[in-house]
């Protein structure tokens, strides 16, 4: 081999990815077919092997983070909530009676309100050449298809998080392709959403959601995570299903703990609550 130095990431030894090519080419023999002859890095059955756990851990937290870095992307506004939220006018898909139907029709308009919150990050992303406040959601239906719709609406890219499930899981047609990630490990999905996060805003949804914003209230509490703005869309919603107050009144958290959230019910109060933490010039404007 005639290495030559070409660039300032040069390698003089020979790449995986040749040796790879060179391995399937090699005779047909009883050795060269046994399971241990298989280079172990192109070896899938050896990789998924229970004592691989750590190294599956960390190529799931490093594939991710050097696609991110190569894309220059430096925070993010991470937008969680239902996949069973229908956009307004089209059937609840997920309901299993009259009654869920009615509900999850009534709170479709947070389908809307989730697309044009993702609007308007999305063209202060633009300022930034999309580099901070870029919009990452899981990547499936409901509320993560209007975020990563919204973002393309104005001709930005967007992140999705997409984890594998027993029943059938895609993402959504919006997430920009070079930006579309899939997971075996729900802990890694969720350090990747904190990780960059500028801000994170939540809309209603089941225990997913519910398991995203409480992990992400624990780390800001805690003081494992800086203080962000952490938004909860709908209000009256919230009301129903999550009561700080009662927790902070019974002791079991500690005083002015609730005032780590801020209750919005529109994409331009969202939008105002993260423009003020950070003293934003109001590079999103209008949706």
């Amino acid at each position: 081999m005639n290495a030559k130095r070409t660039d300032e990431n040069w390698d003089p030894l020979a790449p995986s990815s040749r040796d790879i090519d060179i391995a399937r080419t090699i005779p047909d023999t009883p050795q060269t077919r046994a399971p241990s002859y298989r280079l172990a890095f192109d070896d899938s059955e050896f990789l998924c092997r229970e004592e691989l756990r750590p190294v599956r851990l960390q190529l799931e937290l490093l594939k991710p983070e050097l696609l991110l870095n190569e894309r220059g992307i430096r925070s993010t506004v991470v937008m969680f909530g239902g996949a069973r939220i229908p956009a307004p006018g089209e059937a609840a898909w997920a309901a299993h009676n009259d009654e869920q139907k009615r509900n999850l029709e009534a709170i479709s308009s947070f389908y809307d309100e989730a697309r044009k919150f993702a609007q308007i990050c999305s063209r202060h992303s633009r300022t930034t050449h999309y580099r901070e406040f870029v919009i990452v959601t899981g990547g499936g239906p409901g509320v993560m298809e209007a975020g990563n719709r919204g973002a393309g609406d104005v001709g930005a890219p967007s992140i999705g998080l997409n984890i594998v499930l027993r029943h059938e899981q895609k993402p959504n047609g919006y997430v920009t392709p070079e930006l579309c990630f899939n997971f075996h490990y729900f802990a890694i999905r969720k350090m990747h959403f904190l990780m960059r996060a500028k801000a994170i805003a939540v809309f209603p949804g089941g225990y997913g959601t519910l398991d995203e914003l409480f992990e992400s209230l624990t780390l800001i509490q805690t003081g494992r995570m800086e203080r962000i703005p952490l938004l909860l869309f709908g209000a009256d919603f919230w009301s129903k299903v999550v009561n700080l107050s009662e927790l902070e009144r019974q002791g079991t958290v500690s005083p002015g703990d609730s005032q780590l959230i801020t209750l919005v019910d529109t994409a331009e109060d969202a939008w105002g609550a993260i423009r003020d933490f950070y003293r934003l010039e109001d590079g999103g404007g209008e949706a």
